[in-house]
């Protein structure tokens, strides 16, 4: 396959040689590589298809990298990559070695801002632009935010500080009536009333343009119009806040979007440019389904079919926590649903079709959500919050201290909890014990395997206390569930295996690995033990003495070292005046990059072969 003009072009330079008439057929290939690699590498591929008329223009008009753009979350930004001398290596996109599904600043100059995470943008531009003007510099500074990152709260904490400066920016809002799943909330709303208006807002442009002939007298009734029919006026919300307004404009007439932003580029001080465009554009079965093609795996392209899963697989851990929060909401009224812009990965999609009232899509929103769920829980009822372990990150102050300081009956679903995969740093949820442990009150579970998921959940909700439950993304292990979720005894371990020589103690899905491990161990002579923790806060004080009575212990899990599982069984042991050897396995004190995970567990050492290894060779060294 031949891509006769994107081949060409290694840098934006190159692209900008060209005649504007050439920029569709540009657009055309690098939707076809797109669809093409992510097909086999599974990625982001709906955000990004519908920016890349947007991402050609930008790179067209603006002179990058000394220009800079800087994008929300990276979920839109392919394109980007294909246009900045990365389409010789885009067949290794979210491989293993190969370059990130997201942006780095490390990877490429063009890549102005790291991004993973949503509504950062607006904030980073801006500084962007002060130091600009600090170091009196002549640059342009883009911001191209999608109207899901609108939801949440920093971005509106970013436009009021630039409205206050005044200094040049302009952001490109990326309407494309979706993000990563519905649109939620009054912004929701506002966008889709504002596309729908047509002949309604020319009558009230000429109404504005009347108006304003008349001086004073004509800016005060204009101003006390626009705040009487706000929505007949789809710049108002930016415009309050010091911006100009733009748009609605196509955002896939790409010419077009050339010579507007040329226009655009010209203009001082904050800007807004609305541009509408569709996710999944130029692929239908993307367009079709754009919840479905937002982020996934391996598909036929042809048919847009999903890989099929493996014959007879395990659950996944989302699937099981789905089902049983439904199942013990059916039961329990007092039980609610909260999830920011993430039901379907989370799970609570399901929650939503079957109990909608009791669910809420708080778009994305983290610290709300938690702050949310805890002013529920003054009222009595029982609030559960799904995010991803890596997006919860965002919300600890509200854990700390509008649930915990205030000993809230609040459940914490952190799904992806662990390594995650081929979506790298920005997305592996290997903190979460580092940070919620130290938190007075809060309990922290970590189920070993989709079974005990299950339990675990009941736990949470019967304490009637803050409580987190970690667990992984994917199939679970195959364990047989039991027919009911039951709790578990409050604070207790559980040995899964029995040794003379040494104990590992586990935390979460590192479980069956090292009861896999222990039996390797068998093989080279070595009697190992195994404990499942199942609670990392609080810990099993009792059994943890118990397995240092076979005069050495290991710690294993799918966290940060630092502040992890392992540090908080030290400290038990320093608290009964235990000496104790003592090998930690876990997550060292990196970065971990984007591959599969069986190859990341790998290099890590975190695979029963490799915990089996660096058990015997340490033990052996003790020895």
């Amino acid at each position: 396959m031949t891509h006769q003009l994107l081949e060409k072009i290694t840098s934006p330079s190159q692209l900008r040689r060209l005649d504007a008439d050439a920029l569709p057929q540009v657009c055309s290939e690098i939707r076809e590589t797109i669809v093409n690699t992510i097909s086999k590498n599974g990625g982001h591929l709906g955000s990004s298809l519908g920016a890349t008329d947007l991402i050609v223009a930008l790179h067209y008009v603006f002179d990058t990298p000394r220009d800079r753009i800087v994008f929300d979350t990276g979920h839109q930004a392919y394109a980007h990559k294909l246009l900045t001398g990365r389409y010789e290596k885009f067949a290794t996109v979210r491989q293993k070695g190969g370059i990130s599904g997201f942006l780095r600043r490390d990877e490429s100059e063009y890549d102005a801002f790291g991004a993973g995470h949503a509504s950062t943008a607006l904030s980073a531009a801006l500084g962007m632009a002060a130091a600009r003007d600090i170091k009196r510099e002549n640059r342009k500074v883009v911001a191209v935010v999608s109207d899901g990152c609108m939801t949440g709260g920093m971005a509106y904490e970013a436009l009021q500080n630039a409205g206050h400066l005044g200094t040049d920016l302009l952001v490109i809002l990326n309407d494309n009536q979706m993000f990563i799943s519905h649109r939620v909330g009054q912004l929701g709303a506002f966008l889709t009333k504002l596309m729908s208006m047509g002949t309604v807002k020319n009558a009230e442009q000429k109404v504005e343009n009347f108006l304003n002939r008349f001086d004073f007298w004509g800016a005060s009734i204009l101003r006390v119009a626009k705040r009487t029919k706000v929505l007949l006026f789809p710049g108002m919300l930016f415009e309050e806040m010091g911006f100009a307004y733009l748009g609605p404009v196509d955002g896939h007439d790409v010419k077009k979007l050339a010579e507007i932003l040329s226009r655009v580029k010209e203009m001082e001080g904050p800007v807004v440019l609305h541009v509408a465009t569709t996710k999944g554009k130029g692929y239908p079965p993307a367009e079709r389904r754009p919840i479905a093609y937002h982020g996934l795996g391996i598909f036929d392209k042809i048919t847009g079919s999903p890989e099929p899963a493996p014959a007879n697989a395990a659950p996944t851990f989302t699937k099981v926590f789905s089902s049983t929060l439904v199942k013990l909401a059916e039961t329990d009224p007092r039980i609610t649903a909260i999830t920011a812009a993430m039901p379907e990965g989370t799970g609570l999609d399901a929650f939503r079709d079957r109990i909608p009232e009791r669910f809420y899509d708080v778009g994305i929103a983290e610290e709300h959500a938690v702050t949310f769920a805890a002013g529920q829980a003054c009222e009595g009822l029982k609030p559960v919050v799904a995010l991803y372990s890596s997006f919860a990150q965002r919300a600890w102050d509200q854990v700390f201290h509008d649930v915990c300081l205030q000993k809230l009956p609040v459940v914490l679903a952190l799904d992806r909890a662990g390594v995650v995969g081929e979506d790298g740093p920005t997305h592996h949820g290997v903190f979460d014990l580092s940070l919620f442990r130290s938190i007075p009150g809060l309990t922290v579970l970590a189920p070993a395997d989709e079974n005990e998921l299950q339990h675990a959940l009941k736990t949470a909700l019967d304490l009637n206390a803050p409580c987190v439950v970690r667990y992984p993304r994917g199939s679970g292990f195959g364990t047989p569930l039991d027919a009911e979720p039951a709790a578990l005894p409050y604070g207790k371990g559980v040995w899964l295996k029995r040794g003379r020589d040494l104990t590992i103690i586990a935390a979460g899905n590192r479980a069956h690995p090292a009861v896999k491990a222990a039996h390797l161990l068998e093989t080279k002579g070595i009697s190992c033990g195994v404990i499942n923790a199942r609670f990392v806060k609080p810990l099993d004080a009792d059994i943890i003495a118990e397995a240092a009575g076979t005069g050495k212990i290991v710690t294993v899990e799918d966290n940060a070292l630092t502040g992890g599982f392992g540090s908080a069984v030290l400290e038990a042991l320093n608290g009964r005046g235990i000496s104790c050897k003592t090998l930690r396995l876990g997550i060292p004190d990196v970065f971990v990059m984007h591959a599969k995970p069986r190859e990341l567990y790998e290099d890590l050492g975190l695979t029963p072969e490799k915990i089996a290894a660096r058990v015997h060779d340490w033990f052996r060294g003790e020895n």
